[in-house]
């Protein structure tokens, strides 16, 4: 039979190697190496995905004609929207699915170039003396946001949807022919070359905070 001391010091010592085994563990049995793989994994982790958004911004910003000036911008955006709708057009009424899914993809392209034109183009207007025009086209905006506000509500599966369609693409072809022909050509001709840099700065970073 084993001495009390012998027993004292058999335990001490499964005492003792318990300790230096479980001495980094944490309540989850990690130790503190493992737990900082983890955290730095997932630190890693986060900064790839805020390179992609960034990234992915950059792309939606590029192809929507970013890198040309302000003006030549909204004109690709403008190309870009109608392209959707010929998409749209194309549709049966039985492609329910796809219609919701257009109509999506163009409720996102018309937010995104109204807050460029509304936070940044119409001010500069307003600025530049053409309060009249730059109220005239804000309006317009409207109308924009209750088309897209019907066609949401509306059944997708009938003929009534796409003539309103077909409508609302009409009524924007007209707002954009007074931007891009009459508007914004006096007002671009009226600023310098500073000036033009300038705006075009501003419109693409506004555009940048929602691609």
């Amino acid at each position: 039979m084993a001495s009390k001391s012998e027993t004292k010091g058999s335990s001490k010592s499964r005492s003792s190697s318990r300790g230096s085994s479980g001495e980094n563990q944490n309540a989850f049995g990690w130790g503190s190496g493992n737990t900082g793989v983890l955290v730095g994994a997932a630190m890693a982790g986060a900064a790839v995905g805020i390179a992609a958004n960034v990234g992915r911004k950059l792309f939606v910003q590029m192809s929507s004609g970013a890198t040309g000036d302000w003006l030549d911008a909204l004109k690709t955006e403008h190309a870009l929207t109608l392209a959707i709708f010929d998409k749209i057009e194309a549709t049966a009424d039985n492609q329910t699915m796809m219609r919701s899914h257009l109509l999506m993809k163009l409720k996102y392209a018309l937010t995104k170039h109204a807050i460029e034109e509304e936070n940044v183009i119409y001010p500069a207007l307003r600025q530049a003396n053409s309060a009249h025009d730059a109220d005239a086209l804000t309006a317009e905006h409207g109308y924009v946001k209750t088309y897209l506000y019907e066609l949401e509500n509306m059944p997708k599966n009938s003929a009534e949807w796409l003539a309103r369609v077909r409508d609302f693409r009409s009524m924007l072809e007209e707002h954009m022919r007074m931007e891009e022909n009459e508007v914004f050509p006096a007002f671009r001709n009226i600023l310098s070359d500073e000036q033009n840099s300038k705006l075009s700065a501003m419109m693409n970073k506004e555009g940048f905070k929602v691609a």
